[in-house]
């Protein structure tokens, strides 16, 4: 399976982007612009909470009130995946009046995608997974977190730097902006690999501190017959140290056996769980998917 497009529709593809979590549509600004100057039409989502919507709680600002950060509310407990999936369905709607759609999603975006791809399936050209989160077999993402092939996972580098209880205020929460080396090294080792320290303090500088804790245990599957039907990338980054190859590889796997006549195009990638989002590799990834 090559296209989901009718032989009538062969106007040039918008790509549309996805974030992962504690993120927003600046993690795709790099890859954005080296598509744009390919001649490529591309735009990132801000999920519900993100962006110019993101909150910052008062005790994250300096000087810091640790305490006070660990039970400040946040209006991202509120939102839930149905959000999501209603922001962007409304973009592919949007983006569709002008040819077809690609949609992709890095990480947590996952899961985002496989519920648009379940929900409108015959306005995307094909959906595309960055190092992300693809249910099939489990129903959600906390499901295989304790899969065995996600064993040599780092996350748990990142939750024991959380500055507060998800179960309470009903977000992750952490404290990119601490002074914590433990925060720093989590977010190095877990999500950067090879990156210089002044990139990685860059990279801290880009998140967000609150995510709503609902994702990871929320309905993520694909279904065969609606998300099943579009065409799909699976893009393999070999030196991810969140979600690591073997567990990338069995989203591969049991989307393959779900949907036999529809094969995963599996492209592979030497970079960490940030990416970069503009290494050279992944922006032809991208390219060639565009001028399919």
């Amino acid at each position: 399976m090559t296209s989901n497009l009718t032989t009538a529709d062969r106007r040039p593809p918008t790509l549309v982007l996805v974030h992962g979590t504690n993120s927003s549509s600046a993690w795709a600004s790099g890859l954005m612009r080296e598509l744009t100057l390919r001649g490529h039409r591309s735009v990132a989502v801000d999920l519900p909470g993100h962006g110019d919507e993101a909150f910052y709680p008062r005790a994250y600002q300096a000087p810091q009130d640790l305490k006070a950060l660990a039970t400040e509310p946040s209006p991202l407990a509120k939102i839930t995946i149905d959000d999501y999936v209603d922001r962007v369905v409304d973009v592919v709607h949007r983006a569709r009046r002008h040819g077809p759609v690609i949609l992709a999603g890095a990480s947590q975006g996952g899961v985002t995608v496989s519920r648009v791809g379940n929900a409108i399936p015959d306005l995307l050209e094909r959906v595309v997974y960055v190092a992300a989160y693809c249910c099939v077999d489990l129903p959600n993402m906390a499901a295989y977190l304790t899969a065995p092939e996600n064993a040599d996972s780092l996350l748990p580098l990142i939750e024991a730097v959380k500055a507060a209880d998800p179960a309470i205020l009903g977000v992750n929460r952490v404290n990119w902006r601490s002074a914590d080396p433990a925060v720093f090294h989590a977010v190095k080792e877990c999500l950067a690999g090879d990156f210089t320290d002044e990139a990685v303090g860059r990279l801290l500088n880009m998140l967000e501190p609150d995510e709503t804790a609902a994702i990871p245990v929320t309905e993520a599957r694909g279904e065969a017959a609606t998300w099943g039907r579009i065409p799909r990338t699976y893009v393999r980054f070999t030196l991810d140290r969140l979600i690591p190859p073997a567990l990338q590889d069995r989203f591969i796997n049991e989307a393959d056996r779900l949907t036999p006549d529809n094969p995963t195009d599996v492209r592979s990638v030497a970079v960490p769980h940030v990416g970069p989002f503009d290494h050279p590799d992944l922006v032809n990834v991208f390219s060639d998917l565009l001028n399919r």
